[in-house]
Formats: C-alpha cells, structure tokens, sequence
C-alpha cells in the first residue's frame, strides 16, 4: 500500500485526487494539509511514502516545505503537482529535492502512474513539464552538444529520450528492452554526467 499525503490549499483539487487515490487498491491517503507549515509535522507523524505537494500556497509554500521534510526524512518522495504558471518555481524545487513533476490538468491515469512511480525511487515528469524546462534552459544559456564519448550506443538512446519527455515504461517500449534495463542506463547516465536527476539529465542531453 502506497501511503501518500495531499497538500495543496485548494480544497476542491485536494478532495479530487483524495477520491481518485480512495479507488485505488494500493493507494491510501494518510492525511491533508492546505500549507506547507501543516504539512512538515504532519509528514513526519503519518511517514508517508509519497508527498503530492503544491507549489504556490499561503505562509510555507511547497518548495520551502519540501526541503525541510526531506531534510527530517530522505528517504519520502515528494512529488510536485504544478500549472505552467509555476515555470519559475520548478527549479528551486528540484534543488529542494521534488522527485518529479506533473500537471494539474493531467489525465487522472497519468497522476495515478506518478504516485506509483515516485514510491518506487522513479522520477515522474509530465513531458510538457520536461520539455518546458529544457527549452527555458536551453533559451537562457545556449550550450554546446555534450560530449558523449564515455557513453556507449545505448546509453545514447535512452539518453536521447529522457531528453524528450519519455517514462522508462515508453523507453523500454521503444527500444524493446525491459524497464529494469532501462533504470540501469539511467543510474549509469546520471554517474557519467554527474546529473543528479532526471531533469539534469535531460539537459545533459541539450547541451545546457
């Protein structure tokens, strides 16, 4: 069962993903906070496995909140749930340490599939979200092709399509090989580019 906490001040988006996880056979919603100051001591009480945290909220916002839970307990996922609206509000999460990102409006198999992703060490993006922050990157600092000499084929092609949005599942998918494979190349790719995470990676990838 994957215990996950709802925080976000808008109780009617809140009251929505409660109902859309309540269906769920392996999901549980083990509590709600409307701001990030009730969320901090509440993720350490209910030990969620994963957060679904709003960005923008009164008093604590998500990003200041998803550091200090992380900094109580590593091992919680915090998964950001976000509008485009938040573009520069994604960077400082992920420097917070947000695990992944996805849409408000996104298709409810979709949040679905991101919970349960984040819960097993995976990094969920939209890909608009993950092409929105590769193009804002790509457009502030120009960079140059990476040097993909350490790299092998392979690599390379799953490379290729982190850059462009893809899950492991599609990943896998497109280059007929398995999901297992396909979180190997990437631990591998994060090593040898020093990325710390997915979207780093995926800049990587950019030149940026």
């Amino acid at each position: 069962m994957i215990r996950v906490l709802l925080v976000d001040d808008q109780h009617l988006i809140r009251a929505g993903l409660r109902m859309l996880c309540d269906a769920q056979p392996d999901i549980e919603v083990v509590g709600e906070a409307d701001n990030g100051r009730e969320a901090i001591p509440l993720a350490g009480r209910l030990l969620p496995d994963v957060v679904v945290m709003d960005l923008r909220m009164p008093g604590v916002d998500g990003i200041t909140a998803t550091s200090r839970i992380l900094a109580e307990r590593p091992a919680t996922r915090v998964l950001v749930l976000t509008t485009f609206g938040d573009d520069d509000h994604l960077y400082p999460a992920l420097t917070a340490g947000a695990c992944g990102f996805l849409l408000k409006d996104a298709p409810p198999t979709e949040l679905l599939d991101g919970i349960r992703r984040a819960a097993v060490g995976d990094s969920p993006f939209s890909p608009e979200v993950l092409r929105r922050l590769v193009q804002r990157a790509v457009h502030a600092r120009p960079g140059s092709p990476p040097a993909l000499s350490g790299l092998t084929a392979r690599e390379r092609d799953v490379l290729n399509l982190v850059a462009e949005g893809l899950s492991n599942t599609e990943i896998a998918d497109q280059l007929h090989i398995g999901v297992t494979t396909v979180k190997t190349h990437i631990t591998s790719l994060m090593t040898k580019t020093d990325s710390p995470n997915r979207v780093r990676l995926a800049l990587f990838a950019r030149g940026v």
